[in-house]
């Protein structure tokens, strides 16, 4: 279903559902889509509209034309939609999309970390988290969702690793076979991991429909996606919209707790949960912490003085390995649930 009343967008949306091999239905507004939105296999929402109808189920998809990229972002955030299709550039990728749609395969959970302020350490939950879940046998993929963080692969300690980084995927188009990325990304104490080069020079930027198009295979190839989000505008715009759930890390200290009220107006609309880093017995404790922000704390990241020396020299996992990260590990998983398990990978 497509909700606009613009003639010229209706126009470009039918040539793509077209090549879909879809059916298209049309409503001029929010008040006719509500009759229909929770049966439509998908909902593209056009740029004219400025309000989605209450309590539905089915994500929606935002479309405008090529001008409107920025402002199209935007709208989508205040919206409440989950995806954004930039067109003629993105036609490709909706093509796919609607037909993945029509029969939606199992796929892997998409786990967002983000910190909720500067220096939280949200790399470095991210490793852990991503870690443990390997090593209880869980097919995972690690993303660095965020070009200016230094890359993820010096915290792993895997510059040298072969394999694909962000970059190489800048030209990705429509649908990719989970398969092969997996077969392509490098890998580093059990799990595989997609990052942006250690580099001293400025990362060729990749397009957000490819982005897109890569962690849609990353959800068809793993059990587990863990994105290291980031909190640029870029990635909070693009990689966290990808994401089914996102844990956001918390120092304990006023000022964060702060700053993350701020971070969250910027996050998508899905379940979120707090990891809250720092000494039991602090002043400032989850539980506070937790109603200062408005959500669930499902896990406390130690504080442990080896951690800066172990960033710099690329030793994290073996950090990961001591018992009290392994079981602050296991609580963040633990909030996944069944989710984790949930089906079969490609």
């Amino acid at each position: 279903m497509l909700v606009t009343a613009s003639g010229v967008l209706r126009s470009e949306v039918e040539r793509i559902v077209a090549a879909a091999g879809a059916h298209l239905r049309v409503a001029p507004d929010a008040v006719e889509a509500g009759r229909h939105w929770d049966t439509a296999a998908a909902v593209l929402v056009g740029s004219d509209v400025r309000e989605l109808p209450p309590r539905r189920r089915t994500p929606a998809v935002m479309v405008g034309l090529d001008g409107e990229g920025d402002s199209l972002w935007h709208l989508a955030a205040a919206l409440g939609a989950e995806r954004v299709a930039v067109l003629p550039d993105a036609a490709a990728w909706l093509a796919d999309h609607l037909s993945r749609s029509r029969s939606p395969g199992p796929g892997g959970v998409v786990l967002g970390i983000t910190g909720g302020c500067g220096g939280a350490g949200a790399t470095t939950a991210a490793i852990w988290i991503a870690q443990a879940a390997a090593r209880l046998g869980v097919r995972v993929l690690m993303v660095d969702g965020d070009p200016w963080g230094g890359g993820l692969e010096l915290a792993l300690a895997a510059e040298d690793n072969p394999g694909l980084r962000w970059p190489d995927l800048a030209e990705a188009r429509g649908s990719i076979d989970p398969v092969q990325l997996v077969d392509s990304l490098p890998a580093a104490g059990g799990l595989s991991f997609l990052s942006w080069p250690a580099t001293r020079e400025q990362p060729l930027p990749v397009p957000a429909a490819a982005m897109a198009g890569v962690l849609d295979a990353a959800r068809r190839g793993y059990e587990l996606v863990v994105v290291d989000v980031g909190r640029g505008a870029g990635p909070l715009t693009t990689v966290a919209w990808d994401c089914d759930r996102i844990m956001v890390v918390v120092p304990a200290q006023l000022k964060a707790a702060v700053a993350t009220v701020r971070l969250l107006q910027e996050l998508p609309p899905v379940e979120a949960a707090l990891l809250v880093r720092g000494r039991s017995g602090a002043a400032l404790d989850s539980s506070l912490i937790a109603d200062a922000v408005g959500l669930p704390v499902h896990g406390r990241i130690p504080e442990l003085r080896a951690v800066p020396g172990a960033t710099e020299a690329g030793r994290l996992l073996d950090l990961g390995k001591r018992r009290n990260i392994r079981r602050f590990a296991a609580a963040a998983l633990d909030w996944l649930g069944d989710d984790l398990y949930a089906g079969d990978v490609a």
